[in-house]
């Protein structure tokens, strides 16, 4: 009977993260545990996830990315140099490849989800699904024609399947609680005109900061952009750069460091005169001047914990599904 995770831990007595975090090359534990971990790995002759399993994995495991792309959302051509799946798909190989495994990208379309994940459905042994665009009836249907999936940077409660994302109201509600305690009343907000989950939430904790603190956002101080595009296309009126709020939330970096240029175009300073924060902490932040102040999102996390609840629903056969919320911190720098 081949060995499970679950098994070289209880041989170490340490946890199974332990064990993960040792084959994965990971921070997190002691050198003594890390060396007791590989003694057991080593004597047992445990090899992860290399032998076939009936039903299970080849021989070297290979785990899908499955990118949906949008050519009216986040992922549309254009997803392959924005920074957080830049980042994505780095981790991601880094991770698979730490105990022997393959990461293979597919990327299919919305408008033929269905037939291409009929014909994916075969092929497909364990799947992570980056979900960003996907409504709840694509995800319905992926989860039932995929046997082990879990679903990255979106999430529903309603649908039993496996989810990490980022908690994107808590992150929100930061943004909208800083910009509370630094005494501006007169605050406005730049929205994406893609309508997905995740700024959905990130509007909904934004919208709990402003009213806990008894604010009000004007209607005329919310602008609607594409949250993607790195050409600025504002096109502020004279009227709205003569009545422009102290303090702007954006729902994204992108959003914010195109506003700062925009901002730059009428001689207006960031942040004495209008303040910036953002969502995301890309690398574009400390690029520019002044360095923005953003929520930061901790993609290495969010990746290590898809594979391993990936991992789990193919060695526990009681697995439950599991919704994780990964949590966001502030990074305070020089535009508010």
């Amino acid at each position: 009977m081949a060995l499970k995770m679950s098994d070289i831990a209880k041989m170490a007595k340490v946890s199974r993260s332990a064990v993960s975090l040792a084959l994965n090359n990971k921070p997190g534990i002691s050198d003594e545990t890390r060396k007791k971990i590989f003694k057991v790995i080593e004597e047992s002759g445990y090899t992860p996830l290399r032998k076939r399993k009936k039903g299970g994995l080849r021989r070297q495991a290979v785990l899908d990315l499955i990118m949906v792309s949008d050519k009216k959302g986040i992922l549309n051509r254009n997803y392959a140099s924005l920074p957080f799946f830049d980042t994505l798909v780095a981790d991601l190989t880094q991770n698979v490849s730490g105990f022997g495994g393959k990461l293979q990208i597919t990327t299919i379309s919305s408008e033929n989800l269905k037939e291409e994940i009929l014909e994916l459905k075969a092929s497909v042994k364990a799947a992570i699904v980056l979900a960003t665009d996907l409504d709840e009836k694509q995800v319905t249907f992926i989860n039932k024609n995929l046997k082990h999936v879990v679903f990255l940077d979106t999430y529903y409660e309603n649908i039993d399947a496996d989810f990490v994302s980022i908690n994107n109201k808590q992150g929100a509600y930061l943004a909208g609680k800083y910009i509370a305690e630094k005494g501006y009343t007169d605050i406005g907000y730049v929205a994406s005109n893609k309508i997905i989950s995740n700024f959905l939430y990130r509007r909904e904790g934004f919208r709990k900061a402003i009213h806990e603190a008894n604010l009000k956002i004007d209607a005329a101080n919310v602008y609607s952009v594409d949250p993607t595009t790195l050409i600025p296309n504002y096109d502020l009126s004279e009227e709205q750069v003569r009545k422009l709020p102290r303090a702007i939330f954006c729902e994204d970096d992108y959003m914010a460091l195109r506003f700062i240029k925009e901002l730059r175009k009428y001689k207006i300073k960031v942040p004495e005169e209008v303040a910036i924060i953002g969502f995301d902490d890309i690398s574009e932040d400390t690029m520019i001047l002044p360095e923005l102040t953003t929520i930061h999102v901790p993609i290495t996390q969010m990746v290590d914990q898809a594979v391993n609840q990936i991992f789990a629903q193919i060695d526990n056969k009681e697995w439950l599904t599991q919704k994780t919320l990964v949590s966001t911190k502030l990074i305070k720098r020089q535009s508010m």
